[in-house]
């Protein structure tokens, strides 16, 4: 519905196009960015998208929207009206990232929501539909049932090149389930045309009802080029023993991901190697050229090999036991002052090795209480404690855990958000999602460096290097990820032979590019 003055490219990185703009002008060291309206960009009431409409979204937004949009709004300097169709808007400071942000805000029709006959502030919940300028109108739609959208026959933009091929549905209906079941039901009879399915074992066994065998629903492995990112158990490093990488590298070794995959989702799940693993930014051999610079500078303080073949999770052998995986963390325990007493773990002074997972869901449980059961035979106690949301996200914020679940998701354009997930600030400053408490000049230098990048290289490079230190510094014990995008849809949905490079990621990427027949 609601459309920005630049679209995405979903089979580049991080390449934008002008869609309510027909002209972007920027510095080399971007300070500011100016953009010129394309004429005849409409709203879907057929007014006129004006500066206006632009400058009061963004004001507002970065006013009284939600969180993500406020952090690129304060380091906006200015944003004025520079004529009839364009705008300038300048920086505190050089960003590369920021033009590109501001270039996917959402514009708003300012008249809808200043001045209102009922008082309403923008910051109100409300169900009057959003007045926008995209390819769909909201047609009906009933709270916590569905939502439909209609095509809108008069759409300004649906000559444009960058949306050629793209909306070709006339009608888009979303339905609302109370749950997994009811929903895995309208998918069985046929009540739903597309369906994401993240469920590997239903995915490998339970496709065997009519409508999949005559074929009215079909199955679709779509592969992609999108960063896997980070889940799995995460070490608070503020923490002792957790502070040792010893310990931690041990306690890795203990986590047979094989024998779990295979247990538990059927070997359907790929281990997830590094934070970029699955795409051109995740780090592979030696460091080279500019990476190896960005991290020549610590090399004394980086372990052991981090810039030869680098950190990967470790392989078992599958069994649930593997006896050469416990006999190199039970050396890594004893060299790091933790000796076997009686069947226990025990430090210097006598105390015993005991850890504490907090988890969230079911399927987190099962992970721990299958690690904690290969941890006892190290002589390692590991308690797993199940909390209610509230009381999981008040202590990540407050880093009040040994280990904790996450997950990092990442794009194949990383920018400023990896300060907040990364940045030597979050070891001490609550709220970040440097859940592991890593403060590491390797870390910051390939932060700073892939910031900085002009160049294509030299962004791979530093994300590489990014990667490489992470990785090395072995703060998760990874999960696994689906090997690709798994959608069950109906025979009469139809897509391009090519996926692109996103492969199917929310509504733009995916299904956006599909048709009926």
């Amino acid at each position: 519905m609601v459309e920005s003055l630049m679209a995405r490219s979903y089979d580049e990185p991080f390449t934008l196009y002008g869609l309510l703009a027909e002209t972007i002008e920027t510095p080399p060291d971007r300070s500011w960015v100016a953009f010129t309206l394309r004429e005849g960009a409409r709203f879907s009431d057929g007014s006129e998208v004006t500066v206006e409409d632009v400058i009061w979204s963004f004001e507002t937004l970065g006013r009284e929207g939600h969180p993500r949009y406020r952090n690129a709004w304060d380091a906006v300097s200015d944003i004025r009206k520079t004529g009839p169709r364009s705008l300038r808007i300048d920086f505190s400071e050089p960003n590369r990232e920021l033009p590109l942000i501001l270039g996917l805000r959402p514009v708003l029709k300012r008249e809808q929501w200043e001045n209102r006959a009922d008082g309403r502030g923008f910051a109100e919940s409300g169900l009057e539909p959003v007045i926008g300028s995209g390819p769909y109108v909201i047609a009906d739609f009933e709270p916590g049932r569905y939502i439909t959208f209609r095509r809108d026959p008069d759409w300004w933009g649906a000559d444009l090149a960058v949306n050629r091929g793209l909306n070709n549905f006339d009608e888009i209906r979303y339905e609302f389930f109370r749950n997994a079941d009811a929903l895995w039901q309208a998918v069985q009879t046929g009540a739903v045309d597309f369906f994401a399915d993240s469920d590997p074992v239903r995915w490998a066994e339970g496709y065997d009802f009519p409508a999949a065998a005559q074929g009215k629903l079909r199955r679709a492995e779509i592969e992609h080029g999108r960063p896997t990112g980070m889940e799995g158990f995460v070490f608070n490093t503020r923490r002792a023993p957790l502070d040792d990488r010893r310990v931690r590298e041990a306690l890795a070794l203990a986590f047979d991901w094989e024998w779990m995959n295979e247990r538990l989702y059927r070997g359907q799940l790929r281990r997830i190697r590094s934070y970029f693993d699955n795409s051109v930014l995740g780090f592979e051999g030696r460091a080279e050229g500019h990476e190896r610079a960005i991290l020549e500078p610590f090399a004394a303080s980086l372990p052991e090999g981090t810039l030869d073949e680098g950190w990967r999770p470790p392989v078992s052998d599958g069994t649930g036991r593997d006896r050469r995986n416990l006999r190199r963390a039970a050396r890594l325990l004893d060299e790091a002052g933790w000796t076997v007493s009686n069947g226990q773990r025990r430090g210097p002074g006598g105390e015993a090795l005991t850890l504490e997972a907090l988890v969230l869901s079911t399927e987190d449980e099962t992970l721990a209480s299958l690690w904690a059961q290969a941890l006892a035979r190290l002589g390692v106690t590991l308690s797993v404690r199940r909390v209610d949301a509230a009381q999981y996200q008040l202590r990540r914020q407050e880093y009040d855990y040994d280990i904790v679940t996450n997950r990092w998701s990442m794009s194949l354009s990383p920018g400023t958000e990896q300060r907040l997930y990364f940045g030597a600030a979050g070891r001490d400053a609550p709220g970040t999602r440097n859940y592991m408490g890593v403060a590491d000049p390797a870390v910051e230098a390939a932060i700073d460096a892939m910031l900085a990048a002009e160049e294509e290289a030299d962004f791979r490079a530093a994300v590489r290097a990014l990667d490489r230190v992470l990785s090395a510094g072995i703060y998760v014990v990874p999960f696994g990820v689906l090997p690709s995008d798994r959608i069950a849809h109906s025979s009469a949905m139809h897509r391009p032979e090519r996926a692109p490079l996103y492969g199917w990621w929310g509504w733009w990427a995916g299904p956006a590019t599909w048709w009926r027949e």
